[in-house]
Formats: structure tokens, C-alpha cells, sequence
């Protein structure tokens, strides 16, 4: 979210913390059946007074359960479902936030993952992030950068799965050989290595003209594609080659092969994804 959108007083005190790592934030958007489809959150934050009185839930949300702040996406009045929501910075101490759960996932074990519920929660007007009724498009605009990051961010970790699959294969015995000598498994990783520097050159093209200010949408929406298909297609393929190992819990691939499949879902799902880029090469009205 650009800097210029927050007030003086969010600034220093929801900002800086975030970059010493002295505060922890969250991202209040997802709610139960208003995931992809974000126009359908039922959250509220009407007036009273100075202060926003908030109501609803979220669902999925990444470091709820230890975040100092939220950044929440609610409904503040009646109007058209694109129009109608605005972006508070919501302090997680807030009388009528609630903890309801702690989500138990297959994967990222390392990240928590709440559900969260409000009650009547007041928090001053002036913690409205930007324009009121921008919250959508304020919304939209930082998932463009989630989406470049998560397809960045997996740039390394799949290199590390194909590294450390060669270096095993490199080292296990197969009848008289090594399993790395069998042509199918080097013609693999050959195959997988090839597809990863393809994701490597759509993600720098994408962020080089995202830092030249240009609309990168439909880039943005590639790479996460991309990269959520290749966070399937390799781990799922390396952890083959470890054979009975691959299958155990401790095992590195394993771990890539439980933690990537999120890629495909959380930020926007593929299909979201490829939803996004049909309308913007102008196949499919959306109607």
C-alpha cells in the first residue's frame, strides 16, 4: 500500500514498526464465501460519531493471531459493491476483536493463520486509510505487488528443490548407477530448470516496468500463475526421484511440496488469474 495514503499519524505510528520488525501486521480482507470474489465481504464499519463501529469477520488471515494491526477491508455504506469499502487500520487490542481460531494447515507451518472476529469494535475515523469508498481499488492495486512477490518469492525455493534433488539423485545408487544417470530423471530437471528461468525473466520484466510506474495487471497475474504451477509441477516431480525418502516428513522436498501448493490459492487462485488475464486481452467480457 503507497505510503502517500496514510495520514501523518498512521505513519508514525503503524509504519515504522512494520519495517524494525517491532510490530506485526495482517491483512484483514478474506471472509467465509468472500474470498476471490472480494466485492461479496460482508464486514461493516458504519459512523458514530468520529469513530467507525465495526461488525463481521475474516477468515485466512496470515499472522492473525500475533499481528498488532490489521489493515481491514469493510463495507462502509450501502452503495455498490466496488464503491462502498474503505481500508482502516484496526490496532488487533481493540476492545470486540476476538481471536476465534487458530487455522491448522497442511503447510507453512512457519506463518499462523486466524480467524478473527468483531464486535462492535470502535476505532477512530481518522485511521481510514486514503478516500473513503476506495478500499476496492486501494485493494486491488496492492495485489498486483502481493502477486509479483509471491511469484518472486518462489524463484529460490524452487531452485533449492531441483538443487537438492540433483545433489541426492547425485549420491543414490540405482541398479549399477546413480539415479541422476537415468536419462529421464536429468532430462527432468532439465526440463524443470528451463521452466524456472522462464518464470525468472516474466517476473523481472514485470517488476522493471512496474518500477517505470506502467500498469503490470496482466504480468502480475502471469507470473503468479506461472509460478503457481511450477510450485505443483517441480516439487511434485523432485520428491519422485527421492523415492520412499520424498514421502517422509522431515524431507526438504516434502516440505516444498506441502508450502507451495498454497501458491496456486492464497493472493488469487489460478483461476482468478487466468480469469484476469482473458479479460484484459479482451476474449472474455466477464458477463
Amino acid at each position: 500500500m503507497p505510503r502517500t495514503l496514510f495520514n501523518d499519524e498512521q505513519r508514525q505510528r503503524f509504519i515504522p514498526g512494520l519495517s524494525d520488525g517491532s510490530l506485526i501486521g495482517c491483512l484483514g480482507l478474506t471472509e467465509p464465501g468472500a474470498g476471490s470474489d472480494v466485492a461479496s465481504i460482508k464486514t461493516t464499519a458504519r459512523k458514530d460519531g468520529d469513530d467507525y463501529v465495526i461488525n463481521g469477520g475474516k477468515l485466512w488471515t496470515t499472522s492473525g493471531t500475533q499481528a498488532d494491526w490489521m489493515c481491514l477491508l469493510a463495507n462502509t455504506s450501502e452503495g455498490t459493491a466496488h464503491k462502498n469499502k474503505t481500508l482502516i487500520c484496526l490496532p488487533m487490542k481493540t476492545r470486540g476483536v476476538s481471536v476465534a481460531k487458530k487455522l491448522k494447515k497442511i503447510g507453512m507451518m512457519s506463518s499462523d493463520t486466524a480467524q478473527i472476529h468483531f464486535d462492535d469494535v470502535r476505532v477512530p475515523q481518522r485511521y481510514r486509510i486514503g478516500e473513503e469508498g476506495m478500499g476496492f481499488t486501494y485493494q486491488m492495486l496492492q495485489f498486483q505487488e502481493e502477486r509479483l512477490w509471491a511469484a518472486s518469492s518462489k524463484l529460490q525455493g524452487l531452485q533449492r528443490c531441483i538443487d537438492e534433488t540433483a545433489a541426492y539423485t547425485r549420491e543414490r545408487k540405482l541398479f549399477g548407477s546413480t539415479v541422476l544417470a537415468q536419462q529421464w530423471v536429468h532430462y527432468t530437471l532439465a526440463e524443470l530448470q528451463t521452466e524456472i528461468e522462464a518464470l525468472r525473466a516474466l517476473v523481472y520484466r514485470a517488476v522493471s516496468l512496474y518500477l517505470k510506474g506502467e500498469d503490470v495487471t496482466t504480468l502480475a497475474s502471469m507470473a503468479k500463475l506461472k509460478a503457481g504451477r511450477l510450485g505443483r509441477t517441480v516439487p511434485d516431480a523432485c520428491l519422485q526421484f527421492w523415492g520412499g525418502m520424498g514421502y517422509t516428513w522431515d524431507n526438504p522436498v516434502s516440505r516444498s511440496y506441502r508450502d507451495a501448493r498454497l501458491t496456486s490459492i492464497g493472493g488469487g487462485a489460478d483461476e482468478v488469474m487466468l480469469s484476469i488475464i482473458a479479460k484484459r486481452m479482451g476474449v472474455f467480457s466477464g458477463k
